[in-house]
């Protein structure tokens, strides 16, 4: 039994250009990919003003693609993965605006948008790999050990922490189940949020160079692949099937 849009069309495997099936999407695709390389020039050099504004238009560029490629009836998988970029958007954008309150603002809509990919990625969730004993409990460990050396600095917001953990790692055990290029992109971007806390909360924003870099880097990477794995599925060019 497939949960693949009803305007899926059974093709074999296919390149990222496959996905992208009109000059818009493939403009809006393009325009993503700029953005990011605007966005880690910028953290490289220390254009932290330049860095939030290309922050700030990411998302929006890559849910034009998801949208502008998935046509007029995206279906449910795509409807949620584009409230997902939407609140990770708010996650991006909003936190500028709140003064001593934004790291909070941050994590609170990234919390929604993590709620939202877990929605978007349920009905495939039951064929996850991850699902087996030992991915599992490497997850497990892994979300473990991150609140454990951050907590102690953390302090009150340990509690928040906690229960965002517990979303990411949801999202990113449940995008296995979707194809391999959402659990990549799942995978990387718990890598991506793993390294915020350990950057906020340990010693490690001191002994890694660029760290600036390596988030945004991987945040991208991470939407984009879990963006491309919905399109595979919309596309019907990779589905949830075993």
């Amino acid at each position: 039994m497939t949960t693949t849009s009803s305007s899926a069309r059974p093709t074999g495997s296919r390149g990222p250009l496959s996905l992208l099936p009109t000059l818009a999407s493939r403009t809006a695709a393009l325009a993503f990919v700029a953005l990011v390389g605007v966005d880690l020039a910028a953290e490289l050099t220390d254009a932290q003003t330049l860095a939030r504004v290309a922050q700030s238009c990411l998302m929006p560029a890559l849910a034009a693609t998801l949208a502008l490629a998935a046509g007029r009836d995206p279906g449910r998988l795509v409807r949620w993965v584009l409230a997902g970029l939407l609140l990770s958007w708010l996650g991006d954008a909003l936190p500028g605006f709140a003064g001593d309150n934004g790291f909070l603002v941050m994590v609170a809509f990234f919390l929604l948008a993590q709620v939202a990919y877990i929605v978007a990625l349920l009905p495939y969730a039951r064929r996850s790999p991850a699902l087996r004993l030992l991915p599992l409990l490497a997850y497990a460990a892994f979300g473990v050990a991150v609140v454990l050396v951050s907590a102690k600095e953390a302090g009150p917001l340990t509690v928040a922490l906690v229960v965002y953990a517990v979303a990411l790692l949801l999202m990113s055990i449940s995008a296995w189940g979707l194809n391999r290029t959402a659990g990549i992109g799942g995978l990387i971007f718990l890598a991506s949020d793993s390294l915020i806390a350990l950057e906020r909360f340990t010693a490690l924003g001191d002994h890694l160079p660029q760290a600036g870099f390596w988030v945004m880097a991987s945040y991208a990477v991470g939407q984009a692949l879990l963006v491309l794995g919905a399109l595979r599925v919309v596309r019907g060019t990779g589905t949830a099937e075993r």
